[in-house]
């Protein structure tokens, strides 16, 4: 068994135990984008930013907690204006380094943010289908 995740858990599961887990995660927290395209250390070609499959609209994917992606809106909102089930932040990998190396989504639950207070919404909130 290993640690899985981008956070230290206070338990360890088995690869089947963690996948079920994880994924039934992201069913509930819509995490359901696919992965970012992981270019080499030398690769210098362009990425386009992903584009949502039903609307067309420019998302950012980024990966959560539990190592699935979710598609997050390009623009910060006030909590007021986000259904709770919608609201995610961004937070730093935890590591030595005082640049930030890496960014994970992580769901906005517990202790409800301040009205005023800035969330990123899923993309699925303001997706409107062709």
């Amino acid at each position: 068994m290993r640690e899985r995740g981008r956070f230290g858990f206070m338990a360890s599961y088995c690869e089947g135990c963690w996948n079920t887990y994880a994924n039934e995660m992201a069913e509930a927290d819509g995490a359901t984008a696919p992965p970012g395209p992981d270019p080499g250390p030398e690769d210098m070609s362009w990425i386009e930013p992903p584009r949502c499959p039903e609307c067309g609209a420019s998302v950012r994917v980024y990966p959560t907690t539990y190592d699935r992606w979710v598609s997050l809106a390009m623009v910060e909102l006030p909590a007021k204006d986000v259904p709770a089930a919608f609201r995610w932040r961004l937070t730093r990998v935890p590591d030595r380094s005082p640049v930030p190396t890496d960014l994970v989504a992580v769901r906005v639950r517990g202790i409800d943010p301040l009205p005023s207070e800035p969330v990123v919404p899923a993309h699925r909130m303001l997706c409107v289908p062709e």
